[in-house]
């Protein structure tokens, strides 16, 4: 049943759930990097198997620094997804990307400093490349897909993730700007790079919910922007995963199915058995 679910929906402030899921049914898996955020929702959506999953818990009782990223990427990898369209809140810093508009970023810096980054290591090394981290094809699909809603959508810009879960002070908002970044936000690294490692197709809709710290004229981030721009924006994201998933092209005309062709460096004779079983999932069909 499972092994036809193309598409996931990663869920993160205020999407908690995916709307027009039809035989709707939650699944509790096991990784070898603990449980997911929350259980998998899997149903079908236009026909085709889709799954969610709430990045910040049900409830939303997950920081970003703390969310099990290397389970939730792992887990849809077992279930055979091979698409990862991230639904995200960010701060705009620049003055065109304006609240209410949605993004599709090209490039991502990681600023952050205190999570695991890679399923490598203990015995198994492997060196990833990650130098367009979002997959081009699925985030022209998306494009797409949100621009058929009649929302603003802006293709390209550079995506960087801080630690959080504070907002940023003005000075570093201001750094984050003379940098050349483009919106900021908390969770997609390592997201990104561990999809890339499970040779998966991974783009995010970023949601602008506000100018970070750094707009003289625009009051500083809160909570309570965050959410406001949200909630008008949710009916906009569910409008553009069906249609999405309405269009979504069969067969994937990308590199990320094969990411980790020439990734692994260490000695096949050398990677112990714990390794092997542990990670067998991602390069199973390389060694």
């Amino acid at each position: 049943m499972e092994d036809d679910i193309k598409l996931a929906i990663i869920g993160g402030s205020g999407l908690y759930s995916m709307e027009g899921l039809e035989g709707a049914m939650e699944c509790n898996l096991e990784t070898p990097f603990g449980q997911p955020s929350a259980p998998i929702v899997i149903g079908t959506m236009n026909g085709q198997r889709v799954a969610f999953l709430a990045r910040h818990g049900v409830g939303h009782h997950i920081v970003p620094a703390e969310v099990p990223y290397r389970a939730n990427i792992y887990a849809l990898k077992s279930l055979g997804v091979e698409r990862i369209v991230s639904i995200s809140a960010c701060g705009s810093l620049r003055e065109d990307y304006v609240p209410g508009h949605i993004v599709i970023p090209d490039q991502l810096y990681d600023n952050t400093k205190n999570r695991a980054s890679t399923f490598f290591g203990e015995g198994l090394v492997a060196h990833v490349g990650v130098a367009d981290p979002f997959c081009p094809d699925l985030s022209k699909q998306l494009e797409e897909a949100v621009r058929a809603t009649n929302a603003v959508v802006h293709p390209g810009g550079t995506f960087i993730t801080v630690e959080g879960p504070r907002f940023s002070t003005k000075a570093e908002s201001n750094t984050y700007r003379a940098w050349g970044m483009s919106i900021i936000g908390m969770t997609a690294a390592p997201e990104a790079f561990l999809a890339r490692e499970a040779e998966m197709c991974y783009a995010v809709m970023a949601h602008v919910t506000d100018y970070d710290v750094w707009h003289l004229s625009e009051t500083p981030v809160t909570v309570e922007m965050v959410v406001q721009v949200l909630n008008k924006n949710t009916s906009i994201a569910q409008t553009a995963v069906r249609q999405l998933v309405k269009n979504l092209e069969s067969e994937r005309d990308c590199d990320c199915g094969h990411a980790m062709a020439t990734a692994i460096i260490t000695q096949r004779e050398s990677i112990s058995k714990e390794s092997r079983k542990k990670l067998n999932l991602l390069v199973k069909k390389y060694i």
